[in-house]
């Protein structure tokens, strides 16, 4: 292994909502990075973070970012209608980019990224850590060792709170295409031959509920229910599970929330997620994505099925087919 490979990767991150403040906290307990820029539309959002992240810089300009920092990779965990342009910018500068899914909020303006792309997406990986969970991964390795799918069964509830929080946000596009991901990959990146989809409507008219079919050529069938109805006395990031069947087995994953509960006067559920990030050091599902990630800009590692762009372009293929036939 050469020397450069061995070398932390410089890393800067764009945009500091919940998730880019957990990936520039999780860079910043991780060997393989060295967290060197964060970009935020607003000053205040980098000055909330600076007693956490002391030393690392912070611009409202992403130009002037590429331009004064030392950011060999970036994370782009800004606003989805913004990735395409910050993407854009970054691979027009030489950079690789970690994207967080989806690539964009339609079809075409997410094509518009592939002539900058590489074939084998070196530049551009998809953040998509379900990926790197730990069930999943062991969920991955029994599949392939024990042989065909006949059925698999997702299901991804959220609160019921999203509703109102969020105005128009469909579990379809937010919480469902995690689990088509899933699939993909569990599938080997087949493209399936039959979609159905259903929703169920608020009385105000708002999506709450999202169902959904696929069938392959050769017999699987995968159905999926992803839903914002969880109310508030259930784990405050609703609950995740994952079955499937085989010839003769069947597994069944259930990664969220993760098995630690603490009672006092209410139940709380403090790992929702399988991710930790703390001044000691970094550990879960993100963490190993973003060593996978180090390990791609290196150059010592392709980008993992699933997080391609190609990935990526499929996964919104089969949400577009699943909206069109959903009443």
């Amino acid at each position: 292994m050469s020397r450069q490979s061995r070398e932390p990767v410089r890393i800067g991150v764009v945009g500091l909502g919940r998730f880019g403040r957990l990936h520039a906290l999780t860079l910043a307990g991780l060997a393989e990075a060295n967290l060197v820029g964060l970009v935020a539309r607003r000053q205040s959002s980098l000055d909330a973070l600076s007693g956490d992240l002391p030393g690392v810089t912070g611009w409202t300009s992403l130009a002037q970012a590429i331009a004064e920092s030392n950011a060999e990779a970036w994370v782009v965990a800004c606003t989805t209608s913004a990735h395409v342009t910050v993407t854009r910018t970054l691979l027009e500068a030489g950079k690789t980019v970690l994207l967080e899914k989806p690539v964009a909020d339609s079809l075409p303006k997410a094509e518009n990224l592939r002539p900058l792309v590489r074939p084998d997406s070196s530049n551009l990986m998809m953040g998509h850590i379900l990926l790197f969970n730990s069930e999943f991964q062991q969920l991955r390795d029994e599949v392939a060792g024990r042989g065909p799918l006949s059925y698999i069964n997702c299901v991804r509830h959220r609160p019921a709170s999203i509703v109102a929080d969020f105005p128009g946000e469909n579990p379809l596009h937010a919480a469902m295409v995690h689990d088509l991901y899933c699939v993909q990959v569990l599938m080997d990146r087949v493209d399936p031959i039959h979609f159905t989809a259903q929703y169920h409507h608020t009385t105000d008219g708002a999506v709450d509920l999202a169902l959904a079919q696929l069938k392959w050529q050769d017999g699987p069938v995968a159905t999926f229910a992803a839903s914002y109805l969880t109310p508030a006395g259930m784990p405050p990031r609703g609950i995740d599970r994952t079955e499937v069947f085989g010839d003769g087995w069947s597994a069944q994953i259930v990664p969220n929330p993760r098995p630690i509960e603490v009672w006092s006067e209410r139940a709380e559920w403090p790992m929702a997620l399988e991710i930790r990030a703390t001044p000691s050091g970094a550990t879960g599902m993100l963490a190993e994505e973003l060593r996978c990630f180090c390990r791609v800009v290196r150059g010592v590692q392709t980008v993992p099925v699933g997080a391609t762009f190609a990935d990526a372009i499929q996964v919104q293929h089969w949400m577009e087919r699943l909206e069109m036939c959903a009443d």
